[in-house]
């Protein structure tokens, strides 16, 4: 896949998950939440339910707290409303960000995205500026170290994914979005070690960033998802190897 982005290797590099797992885990919830309100409270009917709390599973988010989401979603326990928003700008070297989120108060999330878009060399633009960049995937991620990548990739392209990267520490496959499902149950059959399953935005080019503006922009990245409400960031832009290393030295 041409459009290949490496901010998704960072963040598993840089461990984010484990450290930010309480806010981990209020993303997973409010995921649960607004899935469990459109569609209702049956994962056997609800897509965007049944993937929130695959997601939450394979996170290790007790079962309980997977439970309290959906009847919050529902109605049967009390929860604040959410609403979706997604934004989008432009960070540093005029690469193109997305942001989604999972927000009780719209304005004070766009204000607080729109400051930190400025604070790091970005800013934030009108709705449809950049989303014409970036295809709706579904990406599986299975660690690279517990499986063969050559033996994976067939497997997958058999079951109708579209592609398949192999990075340092994982493979990623990417569907459509309609193959998603499918391609996750048959490699479950087949007992592969599946990390993580997500809708995603992938860029259909990237722009190499090097030296100042590519910290920069990872620096911008990493600020945006450290926002609450913030449940993605999906971005355009790509690092050479030395931006990375002084990224990650950090």
């Amino acid at each position: 896949m041409s459009g290949h982005s490496k901010w998704a290797s960072i963040k598993h590099q840089k461990g984010v998950t484990d450290a930010r797992r309480g806010q981990l885990f209020t993303k997973l919830t409010r995921e649960i939440i607004i899935a469990a309100r459109e569609g209702g409270g049956s994962a056997d009917t609800n897509f965007r339910l049944r993937l929130a709390v695959q997601k939450a599973k394979d996170s290790n988010m007790p079962s309980e707290n997977i439970e309290r989401a959906i009847k919050k979603g529902t109605g049967e326990l009390e929860g604040a409303a959410l609403s979706d928003v997604v934004l989008e700008g432009y960070g540093p070297g005029g690469t193109a960000i997305m942001v989604t989120a999972l927000t009780d108060n719209r304005n004070r999330t766009i204000q607080e995205v729109r400051s930190t878009f400025t604070r790091h060399g970005g800013s934030l633009g009108e709705s449809g500026c950049v989303a014409w960049l970036f295809d709706s995937k579904g990406v599986i991620t299975v660690k690279a170290d517990e499986a063969d990548p050559d033996e994976l990739a067939l497997e997958a392209i058999d079951a109708g994914a579209e592609d398949v990267k192999v990075e340092k520490d994982y493979i990623e496959i990417y569907t459509s979005p309609e193959a998603l499902e499918q391609v996750r149950e048959t490699l479950e059959q087949k007992e592969l070690p599946i990390s993580s399953t997500e809708l995603s935005k992938v860029p259909k080019t990237v722009i190499t960033l090097e030296d100042k503006p590519a910290v920069q922009a990872l620096k911008l990245m990493d600020k945006l998802e450290e926002i609450d409400e913030v449940q993605s960031v999906f971005t355009n832009a790509d690092f050479d190897e030395a931006a990375l290393e002084a990224y990650q030295a950090q």
